[in-house]
């Protein structure tokens, strides 16, 4: 095969379609309006047809940008914040549902708004911000997205299961999301007096 055929395909960054991942991404966050609304008005089977059209939305964003070279700053923020409004979404409506504890939902959304909170600061006080998520935000994120997901397909009536399991679930997600907001705020509180200190020196 020659050289040529295996080469990656060369950056597009002129081309009038190079917006199109961050417009897929913001028709994303769009649909946490009807989410919230789905499942707090118990439409259970209609929220999971919008959570796969946001997956599937997610996979094509990056598909996209990836393919052609159409990452941007913009994009690699916009694209977590989407992820992240669904999440938030889905445990606030199922709060809002009686589904889960209001507990649950009120440490989910204050683990996201500590960082958030602290993002902004260190992104006027010390300089940008670039998404770095640990490997323990990673698995918050997936024991959340199983959670979610899980209670979701059991109140469609997709998949059955026992309240053992659910209740393992929701303290699951608990652990990891006290676990790893506390990871942040040690991280970046170290990283902002490292950098204060390289500033003074």
């Amino acid at each position: 095969m020659p050289t040529a055929a295996r080469m990656p395909p060369t950056p597009n960054r002129d081309s009038p379609w190079r917006h199109l991942p961050n417009a897929i991404t913001l028709a994303r966050i769009v649909l946490v309006v009807p989410l919230v609304w789905l499942i707090a008005n118990h439409r259970f089977e209609a929220a999971l047809v919008v959570v796969a059209v946001a997956g599937a939305s997610d996979a094509l964003d990056g598909l996209l940008a990836k393919r052609y070279g159409w990452q941007s700053w913009l994009g690699g923020v916009l694209d977590p914040l989407a992820d992240k409004l669904l999440l938030i979404a889905c445990f606030v409506s199922l709060d809002l549902a009686g589904v889960i504890p209001d507990w649950l939902m009120w440490l989910v959304v204050g683990r996201d708004l500590v960082i958030a909170a602290g993002a902004t600061a260190y992104h006027f006080l010390i300089g940008r911000v670039l998404p770095q998520p640990s490997a323990l935000s990673k698995v918050t994120t997936f024991v959340q997205i199983v959670c979610a997901l899980a209670l979701l397909l059991k109140l469609s009536g997709l998949l059955p299961l026992a309240d053992v399991i659910d209740d393992a679930l929701i303290w699951l997600t608990a652990l990891t999301t006290t676990a790893s907001g506390m990871h942040y705020v040690a991280v970046w509180s170290h990283k902002a007096l490292e950098a204060r200190r390289r500033g003074n020196a």
